[in-house]
């Protein structure tokens, strides 16, 4: 019969496996406002394929919601979750949730302007499958280590961010707030982006605005139809 220590040493085998992180797969960083470590991407996809196997064969994932949610000052935040299976001894695991989100419209408060993020959605699948995977130890040296606080790179990006907008001009920041405007799929979203924008801003762009709410409209109201036929 196994001993209390025997069982305890195979329940982590998984995680003594996937726990340490090489050196050339962590990334220091420090922006002033956070510090941390980041664990490369890829490094941690081939860390579960020599573990698993390929992807798709001895693991995979599967989307179970992906959302989007306009936050009171007109930023846009995204959010993904998904299920992670692994199988171990030719059993699929059951599945293991893990949640990540990103800013997909960053507000810059002091030259009342939005930038888009095309890499969002992508980023925060990247920040799920972190979570998922982590449940399983993966990363554990780094993620348990002694007052480390680990955070994705993308919160890094908002002091440069800050610094590129100082340098931009009224007439780009116009383009880029209609730019932003032109990527929504829904009125609503749409009417809380522009009525968040200072008020000299919404002047200077309203017509562009009342075009853009139009088309949309008519786009959603055409699409109503094509779905009854």
């Amino acid at each position: 019969m196994a001993t209390k220590k025997e069982n305890s040493q195979d329940n982590l085998s998984i995680y003594e496996q996937l726990r340490s992180v090489p050196n050339n797969a962590q990334k220091q960083f420090s922006n002033g406002t956070f510090k941390g470590t980041d664990i490369n991407p890829m490094w941690r996809i081939k860390r579960m394929t020599e573990i698993f196997g390929a992807c798709g064969f001895g693991w995979y994932y599967e989307v179970v919601h992906r959302n989007m949610e306009v936050c009171n000052n007109g930023e846009v935040m995204v959010f993904i979750g998904i299920n992670l299976y692994v199988k171990v001894n030719g059993e699929w695991s059951k599945p293991i949730y893990g949640e990540g989100g990103n800013t997909m419209t960053t507000y810059f408060q002091s030259k009342g302007y939005y930038k888009n993020s095309d890499e969002a959605y992508k980023m925060a699948l990247t920040d799920a499958v972190s979570n998922a995977t982590k449940q399983l130890g993966l990363g554990a040296d780094v993620w348990y280590g002694a007052d480390v606080n680990v955070v994705e790179t993308k919160y890094t990006k908002r002091e440069k961010q800050e610094k590129e907008v100082a340098t931009l001009t009224q007439e780009q920041v116009d383009k880029q707030n209609i730019a932003t405007l032109q990527s929504f799929t829904d009125t609503t979203a749409l009417k809380n982006f522009f009525y968040k924008l200072p008020k000299d801003a919404q002047e200077r762009i309203k017509p562009t605005f009342m075009e853009i709410g139009l088309a949309l409209k008519a786009k959603l109201e055409e699409q109503g139809k094509e779905g009854a036929a």
